[in-house]
């Protein structure tokens, strides 16, 4: 029975999904709401850990693709089906992460960080001044929309993708080469790995995801602009969530997603900061005792289980 371990992750992925589907038709609209805010960091969580878990590179660059994403389906909603809108905003937003990626790759750490906000807020006033050129107003009011059910299982599928995605690349010989960029990136290529290539597709997978994300979503606001959907905040709570939830495995950034739209939903109501500086605090706390996240708990306790079975 050696193929049931390796088969858990598509099983749980399957009877998730199948759950998580049904959800809209049971539950009010408040709850379908929150829980649409789960599936859109856990989708953005988890393809941002798939390259930067991996490669140790921390890209502030997610609120950038969720801002190409949201305009593109702003832009197109009006004359393509559905489904091309999403494939186009993930499209454009790949186009734009490899021409990214290709100029600072090259980079690591802080710089790499640094270049990687300041190109999105690039993006962010260069898209603010087409608009103010071309319709002669900053922001866009979406008046062709689907229903809130379609845009919910929409994001479920970009979000199980997400996961799907994860889980074969952390399976396969692009996997290896993406973690061996994260432990010594020299020492990869001298062993033939093409990093550049490799870090290039990375960044481009986890832009296509956020772009999906970005265009499923915009349609939830009857209005957007840049500073909405070009948000930093959207890029440093996906960092935040991977981190703290392990950006290394592949349940935390799933379990710190959903606990944190919870924690997002109960403290903005109650306490408009309090949100921020119990996500801080918890960061804190995850550096000092927990350097993997919160995957470390259950990495801990798995050692400890098999030696007591054994």
């Amino acid at each position: 029975m050696k193929f049931l371990p390796s088969n858990k992750p598509w099983l749980a992925l399957a009877v998730g999904v199948a759950v998580v589907a049904t959800l809209p038709w049971l539950v009010s609209e408040f709850v379908a709401s929150v829980l649409l805010s789960c599936l859109m960091y856990i989708a953005l969580a988890t393809s941002w850990s798939l390259f930067c878990g991996a490669t140790r590179y921390l890209s502030l660059a997610t609120s950038a693709f969720f801002g190409i994403g949201a305009y593109t389906s702003a832009t197109l909603l009006a004359v393509l089906p559905w489904p091309l809108v999403i494939l186009a905003g993930a499209l454009i937003a790949t186009v734009v992460a490899v021409v990214m990626g290709a100029a600072v790759l090259h980079l690591r750490g802080t710089y790499f960080a640094v270049l990687t906000f300041g190109m999105t807020e690039l993006i962010r006033h260069a898209v603010t001044f087409v608009e103010k050129q071309v319709s002669g107003t900053v922001g866009r009011v979406l008046t062709v929309v689907p229903s809130n059910e379609t845009v919910y299982l929409t994001v479920l599928v970009i979000a199980a993708g997400a996961i799907a995605t994860a889980i074969a690349i952390q399976r396969s010989r692009f996997g290896l080469a993406l973690a061996g960029i994260g432990a010594d990136e020299q020492r990869a290529q001298t062993l033939g790995v093409d990093t550049r290539l490799a870090k290039i597709a990375g960044f481009g997978i986890t832009a296509a995801f956020a772009g999906a994300v970005g265009a499923a979503m915009a349609v939830r606001w009857t209005y957007i602009e840049p500073a909405a959907v070009f948000s930093p905040f959207i890029g440093f709570q996906t960092v935040l969530i991977a981190l703290i939830g392990g950006a290394t495995s592949l349940g935390g950034p799933i379990l710190a997603a959903i606990v944190f739209s919870l924690l997002a939903e109960t403290l903005r109501l109650q306490l408009p900061y309090g949100y921020m500086m119990v996500l801080g605090l918890l960061l804190i706390l995850c550096v000092m005792y927990l350097p993997n996240g919160l995957a470390t708990l259950w990495q801990r306790r798995k050692p400890a289980v098999e030696a007591h079975h054994g």
